[in-house]
């Protein structure tokens, strides 16, 4: 209220907006509009039921995003911990009372809403490993006692992801946490070791029946779609049919026949990417993808000009798991990578994913904004 009323802290304010990084906020408007026009097709032309709330559902994020960016990124670092275990423990109450929906149970229902806490620890995840990091030295990252507790800071999340079952929200928050402890200065001997491990996990979970029968013939039918044309590899090759049919420029909006005609599973949501290629071509998709790419180019600038430990690895983080979520929907559209369900970030619908990435990125603005103030010393709290 006082920001409000006292001219004071309102110029602080003005000034703060003055140094947003409004060409990032632009970039990701953009690609949450192309997100809308892809939604208004897959309903032949209407606002409802996804493109309208999209659109309005982006506009409150944006505002979300904003506002975080106001707030010193040293606040955010004294919430990091809580935030994450918070989401721990959202996490560990969903087998208790989850919302099953779709063969799965990931959802809470609160108050009328649902959300998935998978979502948020996505973010907490990613501010308490950058937490973590920020207290430790140098010669410590690589030490094997203070890999412990990063460890179990990603591996408990991980594995009540997976049993819910979601595979690749698990994978995608254990890429992450590697991510940002490979970027806080882990030796890549022991990195090495790592990878080795999850190798034989891996082989594990497939030779002694860890993973399901659905997520095995995932694998499988990823390796060789057409040995299953139409069972389990029917959705992968009717969206190659689609990408490929929408040639250089594609079929014209509204005009995409995959589409229309109702031949892709989930078209606004794990398979928008394959709409909008059949639609705008090679040349929409490498535009669609090129405003990605610019996005996380601005996020990594960013992490370079902080000057807190804390700020960097949250960047990092928050930049790559938006990175990894287009990775992992685009390669699984085109059939270079398994379909795990991983949503195209700010173009599928949906309101949790949403808001977590623009949450993630409100992160991002912060540090930005207040990235010429070295108020975080490594050991510090505040």
């Amino acid at each position: 209220m006082a920001s409000l009323i006292l001219p004071g802290p309102h110029r602080g304010i003005r000034a703060r907006l003055a140094k947003t990084h409004w060409p990032l906020l632009i970039l990701l408007t953009l690609i949450a509009l192309a997100g809308v026009i892809t939604l208004y097709s897959v309903a032949e032309g209407h606002w409802r039921p996804w493109a309208l709330k999209h659109a309005i559902r982006y506009g409150f994020a944006a505002c979300l995003l904003l506002g975080m960016g106001l707030i010193a990124i040293r606040y955010w670092m004294a919430l990091a911990y809580p935030i994450y275990f918070a989401a721990l423990a959202a996490l560990l109450a969903v087998p208790f009372i989850g919302e099953v929906n779709m063969g799965a149970r990931r959802w809470i229902e609160l108050g009328g809403l649902q959300f998935q806490p998978s979502e948020a620890m996505k973010i907490g995840l990613v501010m308490g490993l950058a937490r973590y990091y920020h207290g430790l030295r140098a010669e410590q990252v690589s030490h094997l006692l203070y890999l412990i507790p990063p460890a179990l800071m990603i591996g408990a999340p991980v594995a009540l992801v997976f049993i819910q079952p979601d595979l690749g929200t698990a994978l995608l928050l254990g890429a992450t946490g590697v991510i940002i402890v490979f970027v806080a200065g882990l030796s890549w001997r022991i990195g090495f070791l790592g990878v080795l491990g999850a190798v034989g996990a891996g082989y594990a979970a497939y030779r002694f029946d860890i993973l399901k029968e659905y997520q095995i013939r995932r694998i499988t039918t990823f390796l060789n779609p057409d040995l299953d044309p139409s069972g389990q590899g029917y959705h992968l090759l009717q969206s190659k049919i689609a990408l490929g049919s929408g040639g250089l420029d594609g079929k014209g909006f509204m005009q995409g026949t995959q589409s229309q005609l109702q031949f892709l599973p989930e078209m606004h949501t794990d398979f928008i990417f394959t709409i909008f290629g059949e639609e705008f071509g090679f040349v929409g998709s490498v535009g669609l993808l090129m405003l990605y790419l610019a996005v996380i180019l601005t996020g990594l600038s960013i992490a370079t000009r902080a000057k807190s430990h804390f700020a960097r690895l949250t960047v990092v983080g928050v930049v790559a798991t938006f990175a990894l979520y287009v990775l992992i929907n685009t390669g699984m559209v085109m059939g270079l990578a398994p379909v795990v369900g991983v949503p195209l970030p700010l173009v599928s619908y949906g309101g949790t994913v949403m808001m977590t990435i623009m949450a993630g990125f409100g992160l991002v603005m912060s540090a930005y904004v207040y990235r010429d103030q070295d108020v975080l010393k490594r050991g510090d709290f505040l």
